[in-house]
C-alpha cells in the first residue's frame, strides 16, 4: 500500500472528511478497496438506507448528482454520495458538459456530503479545470498500473501486510501465471488461506495444489533446468513458453534468471560453509543450497558473469531498444547464446 493510500484511509478511519473524492487511474484494484470502504463503512447500516446514494455515469444525469449532493441527510451528520464510472456522465453543454458540468458543485460543496467519483482505467488529466478544482477543494487518489516485473514485489508485500509470508521465488511463480491482475492474486491467495489456515508460508506444493500452477512449466525453474543439465526438460520448457508467451512475460522471465545466475554468482564466495549459513548468504532456503552449489559446480565463474551481461543486453531487448523482432525470437536467442 503506497503512502497516498494509506494516508487516505488514515483520514477515512479518524473521520477526517474531504468534501470531495476523485480517484482514477488503470489499476481497479486500489478505486474498488476505496469504494467499498465508502460504501461500507462510513456510515452504520441504518445511516445508509437513507443516506448512501450510488449513481452511475452513463444513466445519471449532472444535475441530478449535484441535486443528491446538495440534499440534507436523514438521522444523520454525513451523506454519502457515489458516482461510479465518472467519465460516462451525462449533460451540460459547450465547456461545461460531463466532468466539468460538477465544478459549480466542486466550488460550494455542501459540509453534510462525503462525494466520491470513481473514475476507473484512464487518468483524469491534471491540466483540466475539473482536476484543478478537486486538488484545491478535495482529495484525488491515482492508481497506477504496476509493472509486470514489479508484481512479484508486489506480492511479498500483500503478503506480508496479511501476515502471510511469500518468498521471492513462490511470488515470481505467481506473477508468471496470474499476471497483473492484483484482484486475481488476491482472491488466490485467499483461496489458498481459506484451505489451510493454520499455515504462515506459501510454499510451491501449496501453489501446486491450490492454485493449480505446473511446478515443471513455471519461469523459476526454467533458469534451474538451464544451468541444471537436464536438456530434455529444458527443451520442453522452451517449446511451452514459445507456445504460451503470456505464461512467461519477457520482463519477468530476465528477472528470474538474473536471480537464478546472481545466486550461482555468490555461491563462488560460500562454499565450505553450513547449509544454514550459505541460505542465509543466497537468501534461499536451507533445502535449496544443494542444487545451487550444485549447478554452480557446472557454470563456472566466467559463464555466469557472461550470463548476466546477456541478460542486461536483451533486458533492454525486451523494452525495444535496439530490438525489431518479438518476444519469441528474444527468448530462443537468449537461452541458444546462454548455452554456447
Amino acid at each position: 500500500m503506497n503512502a497516498d493510500l494509506k494516508k487516505l484511509f488514515q483520514s477515512l478511519q479518524l473521520r477526517q472528511f474531504a468534501p470531495v473524492y476523485l480517484i482514477d487511474g488503470e489499476e481497479p484494484y486500489y478505486l474498488d478497496m476505496i469504494t467499498a470502504y465508502f460504501e461500507n463503512s462510513i456510515l452504520s447500516p441504518a445511516e445508509r438506507d437513507f443516506n448512501l446514494i450510488t449513481m452511475y455515469g452513463k444513466d445519471a444525469e449532472w444535475s441530478d448528482v449535484i441535486n443528491a449532493c446538495r440534499e440534507y441527510p436523514m438521522f444523520a451528520e454525513k451523506k454519502v454520495v457515489i458516482l461510479k464510472d465518472a467519465a460516462q456522465l451525462k449533460g451540460g453543454s459547450g465547456d461545461i458538459k460531463g466532468l466539468n458540468s460538477l465544478i459549480s458543485y466542486i466550488d460550494k460543496p455542501s459540509p453534510t456530503t462525503i462525494f466520491l467519483l470513481e473514475h476507473p482505467y484512464k487518468k483524469v488529466d491534471g491540466t483540466t479545470r475539473f482536476a484543478k478544482r478537486i486538488k484545491e477543494k478535495g482529495f484525488r487518489f491515482t492508481s497506477d498500473k504496476i509493472k509486470d516485473d514489479a508484481i512479484p514485489q508486489w506480492i511479498q508485500a500483500h503478503g506480508k501486510e496479511i501476515n502471510f509470508h511469500i518468498g521471492q521465488r513462490e511470488s515470481e511463480v505467481l506473477a508468471s501465471f496470474l499476471g497483473n491482475d492484483l484482484q486475481r492474486i488476491v482472491n488466490e491467495i485467499e483461496k489458498v488461506r481459506i484451505n489451510v489456515p493454520g499455515e504462515k508460508e506459501l510454499s510451491q506444493q501449496i501453489i501446486q495444489k491450490y492454485i493449480g500452477i505446473s511446478r515443471e512449466y513455471n519461469i523459476f525453474e526454467f533458469p534451474e533446468a538451464l544451468t541444471g543439465g537436464d536438456r530434455d526438460k529444458l527443451y520442453r520448457m522452451l517449446a511451452y513458453f514459445l507456445a504460451n508467451p503470456k505464461a512467461a512475460p519477457m520482463p519477468l522471465l530476465i528477472g528470474s534468471f538474473y536471480n537464478h545466475f546472481n545466486r550461482l554468482y555468490q555461491a563462488n564466495f560460500v562454499r565450505g560453509k553450513t547449509d544454514k549459513d550459505a541460505a542465509a548468504a543466497l537468501g534461499v532456503s536451507p533445502w535449496m543450497v544443494k542444487n545451487i552449489m550444485t549447478s554452480a559446480q557446472h557454470w563456472p565463474l566466467q559463464r555466469v558473469e557472461r550470463c548476466m551481461l546477456l541478460l542486461g543486453k536483451y533486458s533492454t531487448m525486451a523494452v525495444g531498444i535496439k530490438n525489431t523482432t518479438n518476444d519469441r525470437e528474444l527468448l530462443k536467442e537468449m537461452v541458444g547464446q546462454m548455452l554456447e
